[in-house]
């Protein structure tokens, strides 16, 4: 019997695996040097001045919203095509959340909606634009209607670790005033289970995240109310979380990190096999801009006349397991208690009554990416 072929899973090495074995035989299991050297080492690749390893992209995201000062009352913008976390961050602040169609195209945030939304009148203190499947969006165009209008924008490249947007690495945060990796097992790039990263240009954003990321707690004699006690002296001067990642985690990440050129480009030659099989189908396949890399996430297909489910049903059946990404935030029966109802982004929506996420991860082999596509194609037979 055929073993059952996820959307995605985790690659993990033997060089992986010793990585996070010498730190359980060091001194240090957590805040110790491995955190650093990850650190230090994603700022190398990304260009970031600063870096800051997380227990996941849902804390960075939220400490990211405080650390560029987002209040009770105040506004965040996303899109609704997310996991829910892109906006749950806004509510944990207090903040009301609002969201922004998405381009029919590439499925992320709408330029031409965002500037609508901007001219009504209304203004977010924070824009949370979403890299959906692993491209990044317009954050160019983003970060110029963020100077105009005064807002804050903050990447959530969940998805899109070891792509490019225009002539940088996602992550540089020359287009955001942060940008958050997540880590979970079935990214691009894992730390083990769950993890995240902020990442930014700011000093002062910098040193919140920080301080925030570990209870509110300085060590600093300057930030000292106070003479300070001893070497064993702290002082919690704002309400902080304990965000923080482990040292397994960051030596697995850091480990990881050394190979992410050819995870993502394993992934770029297994769409490019998709793209050249599944075409002729009534599918949309998903667009690849020429001006970005895509970290290649997720492979989703548009599936036409009313057949997702269908496609979605024959594939299980034969052991492929297709998933949907994402069921719209503003649908979820929390966000309608808010007063959202169906109908108010009618892109995201018609998207989401389409979109299939068929297998796609460096562990998928030839064999088995062959019998997806095979087992698609007689679907439509």
């Amino acid at each position: 019997m055929r073993k059952p072929i996820p959307y995605s899973r985790q690659n993990v090495t033997e060089e992986d695996v010793e990585a996070v074995a010498q730190i359980l035989r060091s001194d240090w299991l957590t805040t110790g040097p491995a955190i650093t050297n990850f650190e230090s080492a994603l700022k190398e690749y990304t260009g970031a001045p600063f870096a800051f390893a997380v227990s996941n992209a849902t804390t960075g995201l939220h400490l990211a919203c405080l650390a560029v000062g987002l209040k009770p009352g105040e506004e965040l913008w996303t899109s609704p095509n997310s996991f829910v976390a892109s906006a749950n961050c806004g509510i944990y602040c207090g903040a009301k959340v609002d969201f922004v169609d998405i381009d029919p195209k590439t499925y992320n945030l709408s330029i031409s909606a965002l500037r609508e939304k901007l001219k009504s009148g209304s203004r977010p203190k924070v824009l949370v634009t979403v890299d959906f499947s692993g491209q990044t969006g317009d954050l160019k165009e983003i970060a110029q209607l963020g100077r105009e209008y005064g807002f804050k924008v903050l990447q959530d490249a969940s998805h899109s670790i070891g792509g490019r947007y225009l002539d940088e690495r996602v992550g540089a945060c020359n287009y955001s005033d942060a940008t958050i990796f997540s880590l979970h097992a079935v990214k691009v790039l894992t730390t083990g289970g769950e993890g995240g990263v902020v990442l930014t240009r700011d000093p002062q954003i910098a040193h919140k995240l920080q301080r925030l990321r570990s209870h509110g707690i300085t060590r600093d004699d300057k930030e000292f109310i106070g003479p300070k006690q001893g070497g064993w002296d702290y002082q919690m001067i704002d309400l902080g979380y304990n965000y923080r990642m482990t040292d397994a985690q960051a030596a697995m990440g850091l480990s990881q990190l050394k190979r992410i050129e050819s995870l993502v480009q394993r992934r770029h030659r297994l769409a490019d096999t998709y793209d050249r099989e599944l075409s002729g189908l009534p599918l949309t396949l998903p667009v690849r801009l020429k001006d970005r890399v895509s970290g290649l996430h997720l492979y989703v297909l548009r599936v036409h006349q009313n057949r997702r489910k269908s496609l979605y049903d024959f594939l299980h059946s034969n052991g492929i397991l297709a998933n949907v990404h994402y069921i719209p935030i503003h649908t979820q029966p929390y966000y309608q208690e808010l007063g959202f109802r169906l109908g108010q982004f009618p892109e995201a929506e018609a998207y989401y009554q389409e979109a299939l996420s068929i297998p796609l991860y460096v562990g998928l082999s030839d064999e088995e990416q062959q019998y997806v596509i095979d087992t698609i194609k007689g679907f439509f037979k």
